[in-house]
C-alpha cells in the first residue's frame, strides 16, 4: 500500500483527478466563456469542492482535513498552470500595467512580476479553498455518521461495524 492511500486515504492520481475537477473553471473563466455570477459559473465554482467533500465523506481518509488541504493546493497548481498557458487570451495580448516606481520597468520584466505574483495568487487560493473545504469536510466526518458496511480507508475491503 503507498503512502499517500496510508496518509491521505487516496492514491496519487484520484487525489490529482480531485483536484483536476475544478480546472475546467479557470479556462472557461480566462477565455471570458462563462459570465461571472451565472449559474454555470456558479456550478464550476462550487462543484467541485462539494465532490471533494463527498469523497472524504465516502472513504474516510484518517485525516479528512489535511487530505482536502492536498486537494486544494493540487488545485492551486491546476489553477497558476492554466492561467499562465491563457494569459494571453486572457488579457487580450496585453498585460495589466503596474504603477508607482514600477511604471517604467521593461515590459519583459513587468509582465515576469505579474506573471509571478498570478502564479502566488493562485496558489494561495487554491490552498485556501483546501483549507475551507478541508475544515467543512472535517468538521462532517465527525458530525456524519459512517455507514455501516464501508469501505475500509486502508484496505478498500468492506468492513462490517455494527
Amino acid at each position: 500500500m503507498s503512502r499517500a492511500v496510508r496518509t491521505f486515504g487516496f492514491p496519487w492520481p484520484v487525489l490529482v483527478g480531485l483536484a483536476a475537477l475544478a480546472a475546467p473553471r479557470v479556462v472557461v473563466h480566462d477565455l471570458g466563456v462563462v459570465e461571472e455570477g451565472s449559474l454555470v459559473n456558479g456550478l464550476l465554482v462550487f462543484l467541485p469542492p462539494l465532490c471533494w467533500i463527498a469523497a472524504v465523506l465516502w472513504r474516510r481518509p484518517p485525516r479528512p482535513f489535511l487530505t482536502v488541504l492536498l486537494i486544494g493546493a493540487l488545485y492551486g497548481v491546476f489553477l497558476a498552470v492554466g492561467h499562465q498557458l491563457l494569459w494571453d487570451a486572457a488579457f487580450d495580448g496585453s498585460t495589466p500595467a503596474l504603477g508607482g516606481n514600477l511604471t517604467d520597468l521593461d515590459s519583459g520584466a513587468r509582465e515576469g512580476i505579474m506573471r509571478t505574483a498570478a502564479v502566488l495568487s493562485s496558489l494561495v487560493t487554491g490552498t485556501f479553498v483546501g483549507v475551507v473545504t478541508g475544515a467543512v469536510a472535517a468538521l462532517l466526518c465527525r458530525v456524519v455518521s459512517a455507514h455501516d458496511n464501508k469501505p475500509d480507508h486502508v484496505s478498500g475491503q468492506l468492513s462490517d461495524r455494527r
